[in-house]
């Protein structure tokens, strides 16, 4: 590990505990900052009230430290809009935002659409399939940014058990999360090597694909997001490039638990973290932006083909609409 890294880790990695809710509070207060929090959502009706409802508990109605909850809903099939309206979020449809350019499949997409139905000076990415879910994935990734002038990008890090068939936990084996000293399939086996071998800098981040992150508007708005699964990747390597390492940071939240995805679904998210890092290191264009996998049917194997993502939507601060509304 680089020695830079080395003293990165000492100085920008934290515990949740290191900062009582009522300190974050004052330092809010103090300096002005207002809070967003955004859940991506897609089919989460089983979860999504509840992450929804212990914000605003405990963040919201007991402590004044989230100024907006919002549910961006990607098209969901069941109840998640009209539970995470029950649970006290405001939800957006995501086609609903900025009409003019027709949404893609992605949860890239959604993040970087919810740049404009958002105000907060600081903005939160929380995933809406959680389980167990505690206020301090909020807190944690938040507390930095209004506590430590210099940073600007913050990513949660945690354990995650993997939830076999019969309720009993394993060592966490999927895309985002870890017991400790371990990572998923994706992470281990894509992003970690990617990271350590292109960007060295980042290697001392625990969870580089994790979906609880947060950042402050004036970095958001300038960065690319690719519309996919390579937005974690994406984001993280920018904010290195466009602020630099010190400006950067991971907060201990303790457990993660949520519900996982099989191997097929690991490979596609794999093929799309690839071409994210892909394009960072060439800015040049995949000759075949598809993935081939194969699935057992009546005659044997069969293949299935499916595209990797291949868009990525331009920074924030280039967007009309979000320019006027930031002038406004």
């Amino acid at each position: 590990m680089l020695e830079e890294v080395e003293r990165w880790l000492s100085r920008r990695s934290w515990s949740v505990a290191d900062r009582p809710l009522d300190r974050l509070a004052a330092a809010k207060l103090a300096a002005g900052t207002t809070v967003s929090v955004v859940l991506p959502a897609l089919d989460e009706e089983r979860t999504v009230g509840e992450i929804v409802a212990e914000i605003r508990r405990e963040l919201i109605e007991r402590t004044p430290l989230v100024d907006e909850l919002v549910v961006v809903d990607s098209g969901s099939r069941d109840r998640t809009a009209e539970v995470a309206r029950a649970a006290g979020a405001r939800v957006v449809r995501r086609d609903d935002v900025l009409p003019r350019l027709p949404a893609v499949p992605g949860k890239g997409e959604v993040l970087w659409r919810s740049l404009l139905v958002t105000s907060g000076d600081v903005v939160a990415f929380v995933d809406a399939d959680l389980k167990e879910f505690s206020a301090d994935f909020v807190t944690g990734i938040v507390g930095p940014l209004l506590t430590e002038p210099d940073v600007q990008f913050v990513k949660a890090m945690y354990d995650r058990p993997l939830t076999v068939s019969d309720g009993s936990e394993t060592p966490g084996d999927d895309a985002s999360g870890a017991t400790a000293g371990q990572g998923g399939r994706v992470t281990e086996l894509m992003a970690r090597p990617l990271l350590n071998m292109h960007w060295p800098q980042l290697a001392g981040f625990v969870q580089p694909l994790g979906g609880e992150y947060a950042a402050r508007r004036s970095l958001l708005e300038r960065l690319p997001f690719p519309v996919g699964y390579g937005v974690e990747l994406g984001l993280l390597v920018d904010a290195l490039h466009t602020v630099g390492l010190d400006a950067l940071a991971q907060v201990d939240v303790g457990v993660r638990r949520h519900r996982h995805q099989d191997g097929q679904a690991l490979g596609r998210m794999a093929a799309a973290i690839y071409r994210t890092a892909q394009l960072r290191l060439a800015r040049g264009h995949l000759v075949r932006p598809e993935l081939t996998q194969f699935v057992r049917g009546a005659s044997g194997f069969e293949p299935r083909t499916y595209a990797v993502d291949t868009e990525e939507r331009p920074p924030m601060a280039e967007i009309a609409e979000y320019v006027a509304r930031r002038a406004a």
